[in-house]
């Protein structure tokens, strides 16, 4: 099953300093953070505000291309989550009818539909994935400062 989203904005992680665009259920509060390279983030931002360059950029370009062969994106799907690495998918249409699906980086497949109005949809297995992990970061951050409060007096205590 897949959730229908839209691109949020996009902002940048404190600690890292890495760019992150968020996703957001479109009918529904849901969230999906996707950390992201700078360039990307340049290509999201330019196209959520609407921004024109005077040569075509990447993602530009790819719109221009699909558009002069007739090849029309149907949507972006957020697909998987392995290894704390996203994943997505391009589905492409052709004027006589065949359907593609390409595989992309989420990154990419967001600045292109963000241009040529193609709808995001997200799998309801990769919000899973990505609730767990940021649940997984929350107890590291725990356990983290914990150990960061721990005095030199308190080890030792323990023989082995």
């Amino acid at each position: 099953m897949y959730v229908p989203m839209s691109v949020s904005g996009v902002t940048v992680d404190p600690i890292t300093n890495t760019p992150i665009v968020i996703l957001k259920e479109i009918n529904g509060d849901k969230i999906l953070p996707i950390w992201i390279g700078i360039m990307e983030a340049t290509a999201i931002a330019s196209a959520l505000e609407n921004i024109k360059f005077a040569r075509p950029m990447t993602h530009d370009l790819m719109k221009n291309i699909m558009e002069t062969l007739d090849v029309k994106v149907t949507k972006v799907e957020v697909c998987d989550l392995r290894d704390n690495t996203y994943y997505a998918l391009i589905h492409l249409l052709t004027k006589d009818g065949k359907e593609y699906a390409i595989d992309a980086r989420p990154s990419d497949a967001l600045a292109l539909s963000l241009r040529v109005n193609a709808p995001i949809y997200v799998a309801e297995e990769v919000l899973i994935k990505s609730a767990k992990l940021s649940e997984e970061a929350k107890k590291s951050d725990k356990w983290e400062k914990i150990l960061e409060s721990l005095k030199p007096e308190d080890f030792g205590k323990y023989k082995m």
